[in-house]
């Protein structure tokens, strides 16, 4: 029997009860759980690069000290390529079960590799086998990472009243910075405890075992965190039309992804590429660059970054807050635009052997790095609907991450090869290139609904206060039109005035 495909159905105006009024406990558990689940990424990969040499000696002994570090931090790249296959899957899932479900899923499987990275035997001890399972720890964080961010992104985005969303979107990378601070400190406060000897038998393994502890904590709050709203409508909305449909789950197609969302993809590509080329240039490299490049005790260095990282906590939701006053746009286009000036000199300072100089470069590039993680978060979410946002976002976020997660072994590669301090430099200045060319592409998507959503509000008030504006926007919008085909009448008119003349003229060309 053949089905027939039910008649278009004539949308309604939007109505005050339309709008979702966010409960402010809910948000409170759902930023909450975000941020921490990203802090506790973060934190892994911010004592990774900072314990980098400390690693390229217990796993590759008998390396020069040069290649160690290069291998280290080649650990550290490759899981980047398997981040895409762990994008498809949690983005897949998250897209069909809910954000909630595959949020819980991830910080499982990053808690526990990361904690088994600290149980790890030495080169010494079990020869091969300990590269071997360093590697095999990072591929299954890389996998998990894959829908790690972006579904924390878009828990939190759905979640955000759309006046609010950049300010609160900016707290899930105060997490990411946090967990570096977190790292960071620890690593510091470990070798300075220990002498180095016992850092390197034993102190290195101490941070991941915190991941075991901060992965529950974690896990009991987003359990705790209800799905969102966006995602929950949407079911709603399928058994609504369909009652079959909505046991299925939504479906993804991503042939549709990549031919109907293509702009919206490569725009994320590059907010991706400029955003987090940056964030690994200065909070994973960079301890390498000062210590192996540069000759400073790596306590030295590493203090300096800390001290960096936390002014970079205060400045994240601030332009967060500003974003949802003046928009997205400008703080991306200012960062990239930032960083191709200040580059260079900031790398001039850095190498200067000046305490306050090197303090000063490092701030230029965290200040422009702030302009663009401030607003990443709110931005990228909005840039898909509801039904594909995961697997949308989550993919081409990943794919752009294989070429921003190279970045720590290809600054310390062409170093190495070209002699030249400067290169870090100007790989930045060729990420900043693709942010600016970005930045005119990029929506406006500033206290607006996310593409394809209803409008979210903090309070009954706020959400008549919408739906005013709404309409007084339709009603703009409608006014330029007419005043547009009034204006395209009158051109009309006088085109067929001078056709006229031209027949009075010349008869036979009627």
């Amino acid at each position: 029997m053949t089905q027939t495909s039910p008649a278009p159905r004539r949308a309604r105006p939007l109505q005050v009860d339309d709008i979702t009024v966010i409960d402010d406990t809910m948000l409170k558990k759902a930023v909450t759980a975000a941020a921490l689940g990203n802090a506790m990424e973060w934190f892994d990969f911010g004592v990774y690069g900072f314990v980098a040499y400390a690693l390229g000696k217990v796993f590759f002994p008998d390396a020069s000290p040069e290649v160690q570090t290069i291998a280290a931090l080649g650990t550290f790249s490759v899981p980047f390529l398997i981040r895409p296959l762990g994008g498809v899957f949690f983005g897949v899932m998250g897209d069909r079960f809910g954000r909630q479900k595959v949020l819980s899923l991830t910080i499982i499987i990053m808690a526990i590799s990361t904690f088994c990275i600290g149980l790890i035997p030495s080169y010494e001890t079990i020869g091969l086998w300990a590269p071997i399972l360093l590697l095999l720890c990072k591929l299954a964080q890389g996998f998990s990472v894959g829908g790690e961010y972006t579904g924390a992104a878009i828990f939190v985005a759905e979640y955000a009243p759309d006046r609010r969303r950049g300010f609160l979107g900016s707290w899930l990378d105060f997490g990411s910075i946090a967990g570096f601070v977190l790292g960071a400190g620890l690593v510091v406060l470990l070798q300075t405890i220990l002498k180095e000897p016992a850092f390197l038998d034993w102190g290195w393994r101490v941070p991941f075992f915190v991941a075991g502890p901060l992965g529950l904590l974690g896990l009991y709050l987003r359990h705790a965190a209800e799905e969102t709203p966006a995602f929950t409508q949407q079911l709603e909305q399928m058994e609504k039309e369909d009652q079959d449909a909505v046991q299925e789950r939504p479906t993804v197609s991503f042939r549709e992804i990549f031919t109907k969302y293509r702009k919206a993809l490569l725009i994320s590509i590059g907010m991706v590429l400029v955003t987090n080329i940056t964030y690994y240039m200065l909070l994973t490299y960079m301890p390498t660059y000062l210590s192996s490049s540069l000759g400073y005790s790596e306590e030295h260095g590493v203090l300096i970054i800390v001290v960096v990282m936390i002014g970079m906590l205060f400045v994240q939701p601030v332009v967060g807050f500003f974003s949802d006053k003046i928009g997205r746009k400008p703080f991306l286009r200012i960062g990239s635009i930032g960083l191709l000036l200040l580059a260079f000199p900031a790398f001039r300072f850095i190498g200067s052997d000046n305490t306050g100089l090197i303090f000063l470069g490092l701030l230029f590039i965290a200040v422009v790095l702030n302009c663009m993680t401030g607003v990443m978060a709110s931005t990228l979410p909005a840039l898909f609907p509801t039904r594909i946002r995961y697997s949308a976002l989550a993919s081409s976020f990943n794919v752009a991450i294989i070429v921003a997660g190279l970045t720590p072994t290809m600054a310390a590669w062409l170093v190495e090869e070209s002699g030249n301090l400067m290169m870090p430099a100007y790989y930045l200045m060729v990420a900043a290139v693709i942010g600016i060319i970005t930045s005119f592409f990029l929506p406006e998507t500033a206290n607006r609904p996310m593409r394809g959503d209803t409008p979210n509000a903090s309070s009954k008030h706020e959400a008549k206060a919408l739906l005013k504006e709404a309409y007084e926007n339709i009603e703009q919008t409608v006014t330029d039109i007419e005043a547009e085909i009034a204006a395209m009448e009158e051109q009309l008119d006088a085109l067929r005035q001078r056709r006229q003349r031209l027949v009075d003229r010349h008869p036979h060309l009627e």
